[in-house]
């Protein structure tokens, strides 16, 4: 029931473009691994072989701290609402910070988040389907507008002061990569 593709499909990018939620994964050669469910309009296809996500500040920061040790990540969509569908992106990635001459750029392609933290810079190698069938029908009843009112509330040096506290350093106490101001 399985299919690989060595791209992302115009079809599957339709696909990827209706869903309201994703997953990412990825791990250190050492420690834990992690799962991360992701929403918003935080995910731009860029090509049949890139993907970029904005990363909005959150209570860790483990997909910076793996990346720095092992590149490998996995993107995961599941139709929850109409046809069943699991589709994987197998790849490496890069997080870009801001400071990073490229962060401008890539940041302009998303609508403004407050507490925008990291962008992910995805190369696609392998792009897996699968059946689906075990996944259940859930109903989408909307995002979320928790993390922007919580970010306005923390103000800019709020939110550096979180991210100092919680995201310099994964739960296994690797480095995120992220710059301290």
């Amino acid at each position: 029931m399985a299919t690989q593709y060595d791209h992302i499909t115009e079809k599957l990018q339709a696909f990827i473009a209706e869903q309201h939620m994703y997953f990412v994964a990825t791990a250190a050669p050492a420690g834990r691994v992690n799962v991360s469910p992701k929403g918003l309009d935080s995910l731009r296809v860029l090509g049949p072989n890139r993907v970029l996500w904005l990363n909005g500040t959150g209570s860790g920061n483990e997909t910076a701290a793996h990346l720095l040790r092992s590149p490998r990540i996995t993107l995961m969509f599941c139709s929850f609402e109409h046809k069943p569908l699991i589709l994987r992106l197998y790849g490496t990635a890069r997080a870009v910070h801001a400071g990073d001459p490229e962060w401008p750029e890539m940041l302009s392609r998303f609508p403004t988040v407050r507490g925008s933290r990291n962008l992910f810079d995805v190369t696609v190698d392998l792009v897996q389907t699968s059946c689906g069938f075990g996944v259940p029908l859930y109903e989408f009843g909307g995002q979320r507008t928790l993390m922007d009112s919580w970010a306005a509330n923390k103000g800019d040096e709020g939110l550096a002061e979180y991210q100092r506290a919680k995201n310099v350093e994964s739960i296994d106490g690797f480095p995120t990569g992220l710059p301290v101001t």
